[in-house]
């Protein structure tokens, strides 16, 4: 698992459905951290541009049909509760969640 991956996850309560999450963690802590932190993803379009990122459907993405990425739905969870990588994000898209992060978070 590194970071970009698209990867699924089921989480209890509020967003308890099985849904792909996008793995946001650095690299630098990926083989060794029990846990990972992840953007939930969402086929529910909302038009929110500054915290949600719109992702089509591409063989590389695994994804199924359009999504967003909540860029305000980051998530910290042990690795054994993520389940397989089901594609990888664009470099592009990637950039884009990056620069909305850093906006959501206050670092820009």
């Amino acid at each position: 698992m590194n970071r970009g991956d698209l990867v699924t996850i089921a989480l209890q309560g509020d967003f308890g459905k099985a849904r792909p999450a996008l793995v946001i963690q650095s690299d630098l802590f990926n083989p060794t951290h029990a846990t990972a932190t992840v953007l939930l993803v969402s086929s529910e379009m909302v038009n929110a541009p500054l915290i949600r990122i719109d992702v089509v459907p591409t063989p590389e993405n695994g994804l199924l049909k359009p999504c967003q990425i909540q860029v305000d739905k980051a998530m910290t969870m042990r690795k054994e509760k993520i389940g397989a990588v089901v594609g990888h994000l664009d470099d592009s898209t990637l950039l884009a969640v990056n620069r909305a992060l850093a906006v959501f978070m206050g670092m820009a």
